[in-house]
């Protein structure tokens, strides 16, 4: 029996037409699968003979209208998924820290234009700092500017323990190995809890490293080590000539993570301490 969006057409030729309606055909569509071995192609007259439609115009306006709205559910599905706001809070973490950056950076340049004998200092000072030095000078325009920063700078680290504390419930495997905030750069990086489960170890262990590997790609220079993963401790606190044997580790124990994470959705304390174990013990290896 050969199976269509439209019905199914048995080996004398009748076809048993599906439900006619827009949403039942459209699930069917997802419940298809299609032996390639005995697969006959499909022709608009066996669609017209189930009685789909009258002529070729009127199958492939009700095509399109089935098409449409198998997209509209997949879509609908793919943002139903709960770690689809984890993603756009990184996104959206990441662009203040830039907007941040780049309105210190300017209000810095404009306080030293008009205090000339500080550019000297302002080097050695922290952002924060500058900031605060800022919202004291006289001009009430440059003030004000520093008072908005500080504000959106509150607002991103509410904003840093609440995506945290997301990735702790959505990956609480992955958010005990790493912390909460770590795994959710990784997350949102590989595009999904899922996608980041389906990833091989070597790929996540360079997560966030992708100029070093078009660099290394394009000129041969030395392949990236770690990438986001070097927020970790264990890592980045290594002697650098174990730094790449502690981001393996921490790699491929983060894939069994993210997969317990995905699959089982709850924290495996026997994992987790197995696997915290075996990292220490990869930092302390000669």
């Amino acid at each position: 029996m050969q199976r269509y969006w439209f019905g199914d057409v048995d080996d004398r030729g009748q076809c048993i037409p599906a439900p006619a309606d827009t949403a039942s055909l459209a699930s069917r569509i997802a419940s298809l699968a299609t032996d390639m071995h005995t697969f006959v192609p499909l022709s608009v007259d066996t669609a017209i003979a189930c009685g789909i439609a009258n002529d070729r115009e009127e199958y492939l306006r009700r095509l399109r209208n089935v098409c449409i709205a198998r997209a509209e559910a997949e879509i609908a599905l793919y943002y139903s998924q709960s770690d689809m706001e984890l993603l756009q809070m990184v996104r959206m973490l990441d662009e203040m820290d830039t907007v941040v950056n780049l309105l210190t950076e300017r209000a810095t340049e404009w306080y030293i234009v008009r205090n000339p004998g500080f550019s000297r200092k302002y080097r050695a000072i922290s952002a924060k700092k500058m900031v605060g030095i800022i919202k004291r000078d006289r001009s009430v325009s440059l003030s004000r500017i520093a008072q908005e920063i500080d504000r959106v700078s509150a607002a991103r680290t509410a904003l840093m323990r609440d995506v945290s504390a997301r990735a702790e419930q959505i990956a609480p495997n992955s958010s005990a190995l790493v912390g909460g905030l770590v795994a959710a750069r990784l997350i949102a990086k590989a595009g999904g809890l899922g996608a980041l489960a389906r990833l091989p170890a070597s790929t996540v262990q360079v997560i966030g490293a992708q100029n070093a590997l078009f660099s290394h790609l394009r000129t041969r220079s030395p392949p990236p080590k770690h990438g986001i993963i070097f927020q970790h401790r264990r890592v980045h606190n290594a002697p650098k000539q174990r730094r790449g044997r502690v981001a393996r580790v921490l790699a491929g124990k983060l894939v069994i993570a993210a997969r317990l994470d995905y699959f089982r959705k709850e924290a495996v304390p026997a994992f987790i301490a197995s696997a915290q174990e075996r990292i220490d013990r990869a930092g302390e290896e000669p």
